[in-house]
């Protein structure tokens, strides 16, 4: 945690504390938690991952949450980034969208187990957002995709922030997309590694 800090990746004591809080050893498979505070991702089956908890923390301070927050999730995965959000958020929701059945049964199993609440988990297509529940403040996607989902920005309230993986099935950048004034404000901030984004408007099969 402390390197988090010293490298940049964490900055802001809200989610500092939201990152101290969640224990990420109940959120990584049996097999792997030895290396549960290893800073890398892990293997969750499916061919899905965890994300490395510093892709977690700046993703988190990059989109900037605040209490109250109403988040859409894409791609659930084991729930401990939905598990971080909420613990900054407070009050607000994360709706969570993950395509795999069973992924989506052992992650609300791991928030019961972390008392982690406020997280609405749809068994559904990520790519084409969660329409019921829009507009979101914030929307961030743990799956690459090959270009800006149109459906994602329309779920964006008007001020929102949505942030992405654009690129191909292997690598990509991590894209900020920032409503202000009717106008979209696009950010590059680098190059990461995610699994591919399948559905409609990502990858197919």
């Amino acid at each position: 945690m402390n390197r988090l800090v010293t490298h940049g990746y964490l900055r802001s004591k809200e989610v500092i504390a939201a990152m101290r809080l969640v224990p990420r050893h109940l959120f990584v498979p049996e097999e792997n938690k030895k290396y549960a505070y290893e800073d890398y991702p892990l293997p969750i089956g499916k061919n899905q991952t965890i994300s490395a908890p510093h892709m977690v923390a700046m993703m988190c301070e990059t989109i900037e949450l605040k209490p109250g927050h109403k988040v859409l999730e894409i791609g659930t995965g084991t729930g401990y980034h939905a598990c971080i959000v909420t613990a900054v958020i407070g009050e607000g929701t994360v709706y969570s969208v993950e395509r795999f059945q069973g992924l989506t049964e052992s992650a609300r199993e791991n928030l019961r187990k972390a008392g982690c609440g406020r997280v609405e988990i749809i068994v559904g297509d990520g790519s084409e957002g969660y329409l019921e529940e829009a507009p979101y403040d914030r929307i961030y996607v743990t799956a690459g995709a090959p270009a800006i989902p149109e459906t994602l920005l329309e779920l964006l309230s008007p001020d929102g922030k949505l942030l992405i993986p654009i690129g191909s099935r292997y690598t990509q950048e991590l894209m900020l997309v920032e409503k202000s004034k009717g106008s979209l404000l696009k950010k590059n901030l680098g190059a990461c590694v995610f699994v591919p984004l399948i559905g409609k408007y990502g990858w197919k099969e």
